[in-house]
């Protein structure tokens, strides 16, 4: 690959030529190099010192950014933590559409493709698509951004539609069985597709069942339901569709339900590490839940019809002391 393709494909992803200084971006935008500086890390991104690392791009985005600060509209330190939650999140989405994209280019196959000229289409075809995709990315914010707004202002349902009331959820998490034993055993391109699987349909069922998917982490998912009936069909239905498949190792979830911290994407609080805790005391293949999941189960006219709960031992949980777990038991017609 020559040096040559490299600036080419730099320029074409960046829409133009590194051709400024962090000190002329800052005399631009009125701003101080400190306030440069912070935001440039606050993306994800080293400090490049007097090097000409900035395009027309990132000048026209950090005069927009002194735009808003001048019009009052955010202060610095909201500007450092929207930069830093699009900056993390683009990240990974960066990760995974390189990935995507490089794995289609090899699994192609093309004799031209590694050839003089090859490379360079392959430039010409991403000045194509990255407007696409540019749009597709902006068009998907906005519907998610709508969809948190009205999460939060109760436009989708009334206040008093969440049984577990205001500030209270049900938090999920969902654990591949013996996943150390399992990467020690596949090759990456195969434990590569296992994780892939079970991120896409455990994603799928969460969403189709209108919860929120907060984070994956390759073994693991973590989820946020409205409601402990919500999360429950959620971790029946993990079960169910993950055991049709022989590629995903068996399951365990953990349910527990209370107040919760919304920060920056994440969910944290004590609710978030009971139901952690519960996902560990969960064997293969079961659902164990806390006290307050169970009592809220047992006051739906669901309860014994669709699912039932079993009391487990008491047992000492650290962090937690001596805690009653429940395990969650779908039912068939015949139960």
């Amino acid at each position: 690959m020559s040096q040559g393709w490299e600036d080419r494909l730099q320029a074409t992803i960046l829409g133009g030529s590194e051709r400024y200084t962090r000190e002329e971006m800052a005399a631009a935008a009125r701003l101080d190099l400190d306030q440069v500086g912070r935001i440039w890390r606050a993306m994800g991104f080293p400090d490049v010192g007097t090097a000409r690392a900035f395009t027309d791009s990132d000048l026209s985005a950090i005069l927009r950014v002194s735009s808003l600060l001048e019009r009052g509209l955010i202060d610095m330190d909201g500007i450092v933590d929207v930069a830093r939650s699009m900056g993390q999140t683009t990240a990974r989405l960066a990760d995974w559409q390189v990935d995507t994209l490089g794995r289609r280019l090899v699994a192609s196959e093309s004799p031209d493709l590694w050839q003089e000229g090859g490379l360079e289409s392959v430039a010409d075809d991403l000045g194509d698509l990255l407007p696409e995709l540019e749009l597709l990315l902006a068009y998907v914010w906005r519907r998610q951004l709508a969809a948190t707004v009205g999460r939060f202002s109760g436009t989708h349902e009334p206040v008093d539609a969440n049984p577990n009331g205001p500030g209270l959820a049900t938090v999920g998490f969902a654990d591949l069985v013996s996943f150390t034993r399992l990467s020690r055993q596949l090759g990456e391109r195969d434990l590569a597709a296992v994780v892939q699987n079970f991120e896409s349909v455990s994603a799928d069922i969460v969403h189709g069942a209108s919860a929120r998917l907060v984070k994956t982490l390759g073994d693991e998912v973590m989820f946020v339901a409205d409601t402990p009936d919500q999360a429950a069909r959620i971790a029946m239905l993990l079960h169910a569709t993950h055991s049709e498949t022989e590629i995903i190792p068996e399951l365990r979830v953990g349910l527990a339900t209370g107040g919760v911290v919304n920060r920056m994407g994440d969910v944290f609080g004590n609710t978030v590490n009971r139901a952690s805790r519960m996902t560990a005391l969960a064997r293969p293949s079961t659902t164990v839940i806390d006290t307050p999941t169970s009592d809220a189960l047992h006051e739906l006219p669901e309860f014994n019809v669709d699912y039932t709960v079993r009391a487990l031992t008491p047992r000492p949980v650290r962090g937690l002391g001596i805690v009653r777990p429940y395990a969650l038991v779908a039912l068939t017609p015949r139960e």
